[in-house]
């Protein structure tokens, strides 16, 4: 069977790669092209992505491609979600887009709820309420009269826009809008009172595209700056949670997955939007998946804790990389301290490990004071939210959740998957690691028909990579502790 080259772009919060997927007998190989910083850029009190660097970037990609005499079948781009870009009518990006941790929306779903109720907005949606969804970023623009919105004759989200820098194509690609609180969830489409309210139409975004379809062909320009022919880029699931889902080794159906990296998304995949008083109560989200499913889930903190706190620690030195603090970490003492991950203190504090101290002081627990005393209280108090969330997932499944699939970078922390399993009393498969950019890859070979579906594509995944698996350990203790983290992180 000959070789097939795919380009996927995939970009985090905290930085971006471009990775070249080769698929020969249904096996499919990763080669790193390029790695670059995603930074924010902090100006006038605001938090900004840098676009035209990412864009240069991916550029910078597509050159190194050409230079090797590389033939790509397609080019697909995958994001984090809710942030977009806004275009004047002459196709000009008008500003560097806000980046989701931006407090310019701070109050804004309050705002938002004296025109439309958030039991309304839910019932349209079917999104969990977060600050920084799109609708709130959008109701926030508007509230304070930005001029960038004001202009804007286009809005379109990340790898949209990115799509768009590459083709001069817009569209709006169907899982990556879903995350933006303004789709009609049964209609998969965007719903008019909510736009309306945010002073917008369907005609201020690109034309629909599922998962698969073609956005367009490299423009003259582009293919002049990387020495490439018209390559099609094809919309993946620009939604990068969306890509890594479509990447799930499963071939069981009662499974829930968790993509670990800077954030958890934890959930289960269903045919129709779960959207009822009780998920509503729990603020469950359904995002678009792949072929018409839908990702029932919930947004957790992740490795962020860890990350920033590492940042104070200083990245550079070799006692603060993952694998020293994992192992001190684990010969810490266990459950001192617990937090809850998702509280407001840790969504973008000045210090992470104040935040953390500060919490526990809070809560009358001992504050954890070395690094390894806080790196094993974030990872306790990480599997014991997980436990938190697959209780509730369990009332919405149609069968008994019997498995986790970790998925992401987190995939690789064996100490964090073995918590895990014993909190949730369940086995735990860890991996691919590289699960979103595979899940791009591989909705592009489908795209090229080397694919029929997600199931071929999942067989072919799990032939392809090497789970590590973990079974619960020590379960009545952690049973006990669970109870005991309840009642520290109820209503904290």
């Amino acid at each position: 069977m000959n070789k097939s080259h795919f380009f996927a772009v995939d970009l985090g919060a905290t930085s971006g790669r471009t990775i070249l997927g080769t698929i020969q007998s249904g096996s499919i190989e990763l080669r790193e092209i390029n790695r670059f910083p995603n930074k924010i850029i902090e100006a006038d009190g605001h938090f900004y992505w840098d676009f035209q660097a990412l864009y240069h970037s991916i550029l910078e990609g597509l050159k190194k491609i050409a230079d090797e005499k590389i033939v790509i079948s397609s080019i697909g781009i995958d994001t984090w979600g809710v942030d977009f870009v806004c275009f004047d009518s002459q196709g000009k990006m008008l500003a560097n887009p806000y980046c989701y941790r931006d407090p310019h929306t701070e109050g804004a779903q309050e705002a938002f709820f004296t025109q439309i109720p958030r039991d309304r907005v839910y019932q349209k949606t079917g999104i969990q309420f977060m600050n920084f969804n799109s609708l709130f970023q959008l109701a926030a623009m508007k509230a304070h009269k930005s001029e960038t919105l004001a202009q804007a004759d286009k809005i379109l989200f990340m790898p949209d826009a990115l799509s768009y820098m590459l083709t001069g194509k817009m569209v709006t690609e169907y899982t990556i809008a879903s995350t933006s609180q303004m789709l009609d969830a049964a209609k998969q489409g965007f719903d008019a009172e909510l736009l309306k309210a945010v002073g917008l139409t369907e005609n201020n975004f690109g034309h629909f595209v599922f998962p698969g379809e073609v956005v367009g062909t490299l423009s003259d320009e582009v293919q002049k700056i990387t020495g490439l022919g018209a390559i099609p880029v094809i919309a993946v699931a620009g939604h990068d949670t969306g890509s890594a889902v479509a990447a799930v080794p499963a071939l069981e159906t009662n499974f829930a997955y968790l993509s670990s990296g800077t954030w958890s998304l934890m959930g289960i995949e269903t045919n129709a939007p779960v959207i009822n008083d009780e998920s509503f109560a729990l603020n469950f989200t359904n995002e678009g998946g792949v072929e018409g499913t839908i990702r029932f889930l919930k947004n957790i903190c992740g490795m962020w804790l860890l990350e920033r706190c590492r940042a104070e620690w200083g990245t550079d030195d070799s006692e603060n990389a993952y694998p020293k603090l994992i192992a001190d970490a684990m010969a810490a003492d266990a459950f001192v301290s617990f937090i809850n991950p998702d509280a407001p203190d840790f969504a973008n504090p000045a210090s992470m490990v104040k935040a953390i101290q500060e919490y526990c002081r809070r809560t009358s627990q001992p504050v954890p004071e070395t690094k390894s005393a806080i790196t094993r209280c974030i990872f306790e108090s990480l599997a014991l939210r997980y436990r938190q969330v697959l209780d509730s997932l369990n009332k919405f499944a149609p069968a008994p959740i019997s498995i986790l699939h970790v998925i992401g970078g987190g995939s690789k922390n064996a100490m964090l998957n073995q918590f895990t399993s014993n909190a949730l009393g369940i086995p735990v498969a860890a991996g691919p690691m590289e699960a979103t950019a595979i899940g791009n890859i591989m909705i592009q070979a489908k795209a090229a028909g080397l694919y029929k579906g997600i199931s071929d594509m999942r067989q072919s995944i799990q032939q392809s990579v090497e789970l590590n698996w973990f079974e619960p350990q020590n379960s009545p203790e952690w049973v006990m502790q669970y109870e005991r983290f309840e009642q520290v992180t109820m209503d904290n």
